[in-house]
């Protein structure tokens, strides 16, 4: 089946008529910003849905959706809809989002900025200090290829624990 791409004024109509809304984000990503219809299924744990009611997937920008959108045509025998620009497009389209700012920021972003600042620190102290503290930078630098390689973050591991993430969705 193809994957049509969809508009967020035409989503928002056929979400009157009854179809289906799924964000395929991850649970932290949806605790902190969804769309108020949306149920949120993370794209690895996707499963096939009986019955041909209308889905319309979305995701931040609509970039992880297509990037998937052979997976999402399985899922449903009905009519399959990407949102076009995902919650980020629906925002701009002026629909409503319900967002927690309570929520801690998703855990991926977390780590980039830890990652990020880890290595400005070392470059600053490599600099001004000593060549030793690129080191630092290094170690970042390995665990981040390591991560991309075996889809495992020793910096997710870290921060997923931490008090401000206790009691997150999927964290």
């Amino acid at each position: 089946m193809t994957v049509k791409t969809i508009a967020p004024h035409a989503a928002a109509d056929l979400l009157k008529n009854g179809a289906q809304l799924i964000d395929i984000r991850g649970a932290d990503e949806h605790a902190r910003e969804r769309i108020g219809a949306a149920s949120n299924v993370p794209l690895d744990r996707l499963a096939p849905i009986d019955g041909d009611i209308p889905l319309i997937f979305h995701c931040r920008s609509g970039q992880r959706t297509k990037a998937n959108a052979d997976k999402l045509a399985t899922v449903n025998a009905g009519p399959t809809y990407l949102l076009e620009g995902g919650i980020d497009g629906w925002k701009a389209a002026g629909l409503p989002t319900l967002a927690n700012a309570k929520q801690p920021l998703e855990l991926m972003r977390q780590v980039q900025i830890g990652g990020g600042a880890m290595v400005l620190l070392s470059v600053l102290l490599g600099w001004l200090v000593s060549p030793a503290f690129l080191l630092l930078g290094g170690a970042v630098g390995i665990g981040m290829l390591h991560a991309g390689i075996t889809g495992s973050c020793a910096m997710t591991a870290l921060l997923a624990p931490m008090p401000w993430n206790r009691g997150v969705a999927g964290v």
